[in-house]
């Protein structure tokens, strides 16, 4: 089986205190059936500790935070179980974030979540984006049509050839890729092969009837469950005047790399190209520094199952997720 990574991915170094965030804050930490069983058997003020802050639910165990906190926290930013049994008596959410796994069963894909600050530095600053590869001698079980998945690859690497090497805009590189999107999920669903053409797609798309209403979108994703007041504060200031920086591109990247393939679990590629595309305009939309806005939206939004969810449902059924209103923001 071969796992791949990007360049950059085992650079990564949890900076504890130095951290202008905190992946202890805010959440409750699911933790793992083993290491539940783990910590309510500890002796010692640890364990008495723990035993008081787990709680089971219908969804299975958490740890809760206290005063926005998990109780785990220490002042000087460590984590307590950290401290005193080592990274590996850590749950398996807090032993593995900001780390990704994408399992499709004949091959592995690692990545690092943009909700950390310094994995989103890392994402959005790196030059080394090229896969690597390692061999794992295990096979996994491959429960989807290969075709499709070829497809997928096929068109994922040529997105991301487009993205590299285009002299298009950014809001011109979004509208190519969300009609690109279109084009493969039709190739996917019996029709003719896709292909990718900037040109051709940007002049078909002068044409199409648009609407433009960046407001819309904005307020769609206020209408998302809100972890942080300070998001809820950012949606609230946002500019419909939308500036675009240069570094947006290695979101896009980001995103790309993360949710192409994800359409083989359920063969619908539209409503996760839109994902991209509408997350990518919404963080330029916010303005202020691309590495902190990026890693506050991903906190918020793609940490959150059921945001994800909404959004991908959204696609087909609300108006600041539609075609119409994508391809007249991206090129009003």
């Amino acid at each position: 089986m071969d796992i791949f990574f990007p360049g950059y991915y085992n650079q990564f170094h949890c900076i504890a205190a130095a951290c202008p965030d905190s992946c202890c804050k805010e959440w409750a930490v699911d933790v793992d059936p083993e290491s539940a069983a783990r910590y309510r058997a500890l002796p010692g003020a640890l364990g008495q500790r723990l035993r008081q802050v787990l709680q089971d639910t219908k969804d299975g165990t958490v740890m809760e935070i206290e005063n926005g906190r998990c109780p785990m926290w220490r002042q000087d930013g460590l984590c307590r179980i950290q401290a005193e049994l080592g990274h590996d008596a850590l749950c398996k959410t807090c032993r593995d974030f900001p780390r990704l796994t994408h399992d499709y069963g004949n091959f592995v894909e690692l990545g690092l979540e943009l909700s950390c600050p310094e994995a989103a530095r890392l994402i959005l600053t790196s030059p080394d984006w090229v896969m690597e590869c390692t061999h794992r001698s295990d096979a996994g079980i491959v429960d989807y049509d290969p075709a499709t998945m070829q497809t997928l690859l096929a068109s994922r690497k040529e997105t991301l050839s487009f993205l590299e090497s285009s002299p298009c805009s950014l809001p011109e590189i979004l509208a190519v890729i969300l009609l690109y999107g279109h084009q493969v999920q039709n190739e996917m669903d019996g029709g003719d092969t896709a292909a990718l053409q900037p040109e051709k797609f940007l002049k078909q798309l002068s044409k199409f009837p648009k609407t433009q209403d960046v407001q819309i979108l904005i307020n769609f994703f206020g209408n998302l469950e809100i972890l942080t007041e300070q998001w809820r504060s950012r949606l609230t200031c946002a500019t419909t005047e939308i500036q675009w920086p240069p570094k947006l591109k290695a979101m896009v990247r980001y995103m790309i790399q993360r949710y192409w393939l994800q359409a083989i679990s359920d063969y619908d590629l539209v409503c996760r190209v839109k994902l991209i595309v509408a997350s990518c305009i919404l963080v330029a939309s916010l303005g202020g520094n691309l590495i902190s806005t990026a890693q506050l939206f991903s906190k918020e939004v793609e940490n959150d199952p059921d945001n994800i969810e909404a959004i991908l449902d959204g696609s087909y059924t609300t108006h600041a997720l539609s075609d119409q209103n994508l391809f007249g923001i991206l090129l009003p």
